[in-house]
């Protein structure tokens, strides 16, 4: 799998386009990109690799991951998919929830729920849902042979905000844990910021190793 990172939109949001080079299938993984404009460079990115987009996946509701949801589905005639959890952030109650974070656009309804334990398939590729909440009741992470893509739940030295409406320290903390019982070698594509192991968050992020209890 051939993963490139586009970052996007005023949040600087990490938008991956993870292909099989195979077959060309691709998936885009959080369009945060709020205008056609600045979509150019992923559109540009995926016309000159070739790549045929099968799906537009959300690792979780906010604006800054979904608000490009439309501009890719009619880009790329794909369907979006979310967690079940997180699919009340899309649509008509979207729009209300891009206004309280300062988004001026919103992301239509999504075509297909996911949930724990489903797989996304595109031409060899294989990646496996896992429910990541915390940062919001459907955050997930998408874990392939070698690599995860983690949304706002784990950084590089950091985790996701669990003060935002619906966020839990709680799922927070029982979603690193399923994040640290990975290999170490697993390399992990954040919803911000530089890509990272598990390995290295292991040894060096705080919230890894912390006493979740004392809080």
């Amino acid at each position: 799998m051939k993963v490139q990172t586009l970052t996007v939109g005023k949040l600087f949001t990490n938008c991956y386009v993870a292909a099989c080079t195979q077959t060309r299938e691709a998936i885009i993984i959080d369009p945060g990109f709020e205008t056609s404009t600045e979509a150019t460079e992923v559109f540009r990115y995926v016309d000159g690799e070739a790549l045929k987009i099968k799906f537009i996946i959300n690792t979780h509701g906010h604006p800054d991951h979904v608000c490009g949801n439309g501009i890719a589905k009619e880009k790329f005639k794909a369907p979006i998919l979310i967690h079940e959890k997180d699919a009340h952030m899309l649509g008509t109650f979207g729009k209300v929830i891009a206004k309280f974070f300062g988004f001026k656009n919103f992301s239509p309804p999504a075509d297909m729920l996911l949930k724990d334990g489903d797989t996304v398939k595109f031409g060899n590729i294989t990646l496996k849902v896992i429910h990541t909440p915390g940062h919001s009741p459907g955050s997930i992470s998408l874990l392939g042979e070698k690599e995860i893509f983690t949304g706002d739940t784990l950084f590089a030295g950091s985790i996701g905000r669990t003060d935002l409406p619906q966020g839990s320290d709680k799922d927070m903390r029982s979603s690193l844990e399923k994040l640290a019982r990975l290999p170490d070698f697993v390399k992990v594509y954040p919803g911000h910021g530089p890509a990272t192991t598990i390995g290295e968050e292991k040894a060096n992020n705080p919230f890894l190793t912390m006493n979740w209890k004392l809080l």
